[in-house]
């Protein structure tokens, strides 16, 4: 029996699996959920890995509070290259429990999809990679790793600490991020790039206290009023970022994203045009791109005929590769200061910093999962980027700087990841163990 007859046979009974990891509330935060859920999601995965030949599968302490399933399985040659096998097991809150169609700790299937938190965000993966190995059974002609983080969501930085003082535990040729996706279901692709980002909080102040508008206004400087201009000034008519000293001109030289495509996957409104003078690939994975993530201000309701004297801001700024985080954040912070009107003053505060990431592309271990996707899926692996940040994988990257990593998952547009009715195709469950297990099979022989 070939790897996807086994897989297929295999699907039934993994629906199971994942309905039990789905049910276990494994956000890693007490304050919302019990640590023992968490708890209960990794003595799973423990279990599973320890089931197909992961004899020494332990829980790791990392530094933030939360356990990292890790374990080996050495293959029959000692000298045969080495993979380790990435994901996660904690999971995004369900966020406004009304707004899910289905309950969203409970694995329910509609329309051929599979729904709840964390099916295909990250407990989908983790299942891809136990399809797989199963589908191999023991010929496996490589050495194997297991790293199972579970505080990846909080970005608390458990792991990337752990790694940093651990180096030689999770050492491999290659490693197998899989917490990304496809552009499309059934279009293989590997991340080869991920936005790093700069978040900061912007605070503008202009009176020591509310005026009444009628007594004072036309005179009296608005806080509010100038924190909108200055925030008005990092984009441009066409909605380009336009921070001073940042290059907002890049392209992307891989995949296109189809204009028609974005409007689909993000639920653009007819008459509503995207944004920038790029095409979607270069705005969303070549270029700075600046997000107002909130106002603080009077509301709507209640507010009364008063100039506002304090208004702050918070903004996330996605940073490209070729372009350094720690610049970024120097330029914005400027750019905001030197916007500012009428000598209001300001302060730019610094909440959280990550790098972006640029993977290498060409060695043995993208030749093999290249093949091994072709296979899988029937048509070319391509090369895609992500907005989102992964800072575990400059961790990797500087602590193996030898490694090969490759990102991928069974995380697509229609899966709504990190939003309420978050659900995975099942059919990318069993493409991505395919190539997983394809990708073991051939890898020792071109990394020869």
């Amino acid at each position: 029996m070939d790897l996807r007859a086994r897989i297929t046979d295999l699907m039934p009974p993994a629906w199971e699996e994942l309905a039990e990891l789905v049910a276990i509330r494994s956000v890693a935060d007490a304050r919302q959920f019990p640590a023992e859920e968490c708890a209960r999601a990794a003595q799973w995965v423990l279990d599973k890995f320890a089931g197909l030949g992961f004899s020494d599968v332990h829980l790791e302490r990392t530094p933030d509070g939360s356990d990292a399933v890790v374990g080996s399985r050495p293959g029959a040659n000692p000298d045969a290259p080495t993979v380790l096998l990435y994901a996660h097991y904690d999971v995004q809150p369900p966020l406004d429990d009304s707004a899910w169609r289905t309950p969203p700790f409970e694995l329910t299937e509609v329309d051929g999809r599979w729904y709840g938190r964390g099916a295909a965000d990250c407990k989908g993966n983790i299942l891809a990679h136990l399809l797989a190995l199963r589908a191999l059974g023991d010929d496996v002609p490589v050495n194997l790793k297991l790293v199972v983080e579970g505080s990846e969501e909080q970005g608390t930085g458990g792991l990337e600490a752990f790694v940093a003082s651990h180096p030689d535990l999770l050492r491999a040729d290659t490693i197998l991020v899989c917490d990304t996706g496809n552009a499309a279901v059934g279009h293989p692709a590997a991340t080869v790039t991920l936005r790093g980002m700069v978040n900061v909080v912007v605070t503008v102040e202009a009176m020591a206290s509310e005026l009444h508008s009628g007594m004072f206004g036309g005179a009296a400087p608005d806080a509010l009023a100038a924190l909108i201009s200055m925030l008005a000034s990092l984009r441009d008519g066409q909605g380009n970022t336009t921070i001073t000293g940042l290059d907002n001109t890049q392209t992307w030289a891989g995949a296109p994203y189809p204009p028609e495509q974005f409007r689909s996957d993000a639920g653009v409104l007819n008459g509503v045009a995207l944004l920038g003078d790029g095409s979607v690939s270069d705005m969303l994975w070549a270029r700075p791109a600046l997000t107002v993530l909130g106002i603080d201000c009077p509301p709507v309701t209640g507010s009364t005929a008063a100039i506002v004297p304090r208004a702050s801001a918070r903004m996330n700024l996605r940073v490209p590769p070729g372009m350094a985080a720690a610049d970024a954040h120097t330029a914005l912070a400027d750019h905001l200061r030197a916007a500012a009107p009428w000598g209001v003053h300001v302060t730019v505060d610094l909440e959280a910093i990550g790098s972006p990431f640029q993977a290498a592309v060409g060695g043995p271990a993208f030749e093999a999962m290249s093949a091994a996707m072709l296979r899988a899926y029937g048509r070319p692996m391509v090369a895609l980027g992500q907005g989102g940040s992964i800072p575990l994988c400059n961790v990797f990257a500087d602590t193996y700087p030898d490694a090969e990593i490759i990102l991928l998952g069974v995380e697509e547009p229609l899966a709504l990841i990190h939003a309420p009715n978050e659900s995975v195709d099942p059919a990318e469950i069993s493409a991505l163990a395919e190539s997983l297990a394809l990708f073991l099979e051939h890898y020792a022989t071109l990394s020869r």
